[in-house]
């Protein structure tokens, strides 16, 4: 979720404070874990951990060099020297290029997929050069993965940001997409993931609601993430994965300006020893950490296998 901090408790400020949120409520198991004083939580089926997005480097933490510092595990701001963004300069892009947790599992013989898709005008663009890869498609990409796009999305491959496929309707020309409902949309998350070793499903509005609008229309925005993770949470098979939901920057959490926040961020774990493994976050850079731990403890290896033995043409030919 880009651009979403742990803020005050100030409701003329702060959209959390007011916003119906009743399927974090719960997993988190009380009404204020939005609060950036409260430090970690736990549950019996998740915990939440207060993330440093500043990485000792001053300034306002941006999305390029947090994006990246989450999908290397890498202190990419200290490393180039400042928080840059939105979309990766030559330096951000050079530490992507370097290698992330895509082209890990990629290597590694595992599968992996950047979730979100996108409208052939967003290619076009790239193409011609009038648009840059952001840092996440960037990571994608460099692994050799192919993005998503309109027809991923019409076959329930993929998901979009604005989740149920109304703005692809209204602003794109795909009336042809279906649409769904939020908890719809946040169900076939969970089913989409569970095919794949690595996942990534970007939500970038959540930023654009912290920059522009108002109070109530953050308030509102908070409300339908909550549906979804909703879908999300009663889809998702807590024993088969681990589910992480956090940001790379503050933002929607403060509505008394528009800009980023250096509130810490929160990141969410759902799935097994998700307390053990919360406990060994503290900054962005954390999380590329326990993600390999989880891939390193031989999950890709026994998937790949039991995908080829399931399927005895595609053995042979990896035997070829």
């Amino acid at each position: 979720m880009d651009g979403v901090g742990l803020g005050t408790a100030d409701p003329t400020i702060n959209p959390f404070v007011t916003a119906n949120l009743p399927n974090l409520d719960a997993l988190l198991g009380c009404e204020d874990w939005y609060l950036a004083h409260n430090g970690r939580l736990s549950t019996a089926r998740a915990t939440l951990i207060p993330t440093d997005a500043n990485l000792g480097v001053n300034g306002r933490p941006q999305s390029a060099t947090g994006q990246a510092a989450i999908l290397t595990g890498r202190n990419v701001p200290k490393l180039i020297g400042e928080h840059y963004g939105p979309k990766p300069n030559a330096a951000v892009a050079e530490q992507i290029k370097a290698g992330t947790l895509f082209s890990e599992v990629v290597e590694a013989g595992g599968q992996a997929a950047l979730l979100t898709p996108y409208p052939q005008g967003y290619f076009d663009a790239i193409d011609s050069g009038r648009r840059l890869l952001s840092s996440v498609p960037l990571a994608a990409t460099s692994a050799g993965l192919v993005l998503m796009t309109a027809d991923d999305l019409r076959n329930g491959r993929a998901v979009s940001p604005d989740f149920t496929n109304q703005g692809w309707h209204d602003h794109l020309g795909y009336a042809d997409i279906p649409l769904l409902s939020l908890v719809e949309a946040g169900q076939r998350i969970a089913k989409i993931a569970a095919g794949y070793d690595f996942s990534f499903f970007e939500h970038w509005p959540s930023d654009r609601s912290g920059h522009r609008g108002s109070l109530a229309a953050a308030v509102a925005h908070l409300e339908m993430i909550d549906t979804v993770l909703g879908g999300l949470f009663a889809a998702w098979d807590d024993e088969k994965g681990l589910l992480i939901i956090t940001s790379d920057h503050g933002n929607i959490e403060a509505k008394d300006h528009r800009k980023h926040t250096r509130n810490p961020v929160p990141t969410i774990l759902i799935g097994k020893n998700h307390q053990e493994l919360g406990s060994e976050i503290n900054d962005l850079t954390d999380i590329a950490k326990i993600i390999r731990k989880q891939l390193q403890s031989g999950k890709v290896a026994k998937d790949r296998v039991a995908r080829l033995q399931s399927n005895p043409a595609a053995m042979q030919l990896c035997n070829d």
